[in-house]
């Protein structure tokens, strides 16, 4: 059976039945648990913002080329920026996705974990579990705080981009391009801070998911 078609029976399967419990007990029935299912969000959750830096990227070489306009189709280059806008908007969007999944995930992976633990009789066993269960939670408090730092920023850029794109709209002439070049340089840095905390997030995803059999 592909990879799609098993996503889809039980993407399927969660609609059908609400259910998180029957939705892992079918994952397991294929072999895969709770701690490969955070594994593939939390690397679903790094692509996802890869796509969203190189987005933005793409975003902050319009907005650079609007402002250092120098005459041509104004029209254009509006309907540019804004097509780069919704673009970044929807990126935002899958990430947000992407990182409450990979949350929900990991919390009903750390419950279930410590809540077996306490079934394992022989000492030795029970406080080696424990240790990894430790370990392994402190790696994911560690990516989980790059990811949300990296996550809460892109409200604030979008909110910047949706602010410039609309004043563009209502004043779309050479001399409200040029009033906007102050404010173009601080959301050009703003857009060059997150691309470089998007990257510190994803390089902790990478050395996340490397610990993860």
């Amino acid at each position: 059976m592909g990879k799609r078609y098993l996503v889809l029976i039980l993407s399927l399967v969660v609609l059908v039945t609400g259910c998180k419990s029957t939705y892992y007990a079918a994952y397991e029935k294929f072999g895969v648990y709770k701690r490969d299912l955070l594994k593939k969000k939390v690397t679903a959750a790094r692509d996802g913002e890869k796509e969203a830096s190189e987005q933005f990227k793409d975003a902050l070489t319009k907005m650079r080329e609007l402002y250092n306009f120098q005459g041509g189709n104004l029209d254009k280059m509006y309907t540019t920026l804004q097509k780069e806008f919704d673009q970044s908007t929807a990126q935002a969007d899958t990430v947000h996705k992407r990182v409450k999944d990979m949350e929900g995930v990991a919390e009903d992976l750390f419950t279930e974990w410590e809540k077996e633990i306490g079934q394992i009789s022989t000492p030795s066993m029970q406080s080696a579990s424990r240790q990894q269960l430790r370990d392994t939670r402190s790696k994911y408090e560690s990516l989980h705080a790059s990811v949300k730092n990296a996550e809460r920023s892109m409200d604030p850029v979008l909110t910047l981009f949706r602010d410039h794109v609309l004043f563009l709209k209502h004043n779309l002439n050479a001399q409200a391009v040029a009033s906007l070049k102050g404010e173009a340089a601080n959301i050009q840095n703003e857009i060059s801070n997150l691309i470089t905390q998007m990257n510190a997030s994803i390089a902790k995803a990478d050395e996340f998911i490397k610990t993860m059999p």
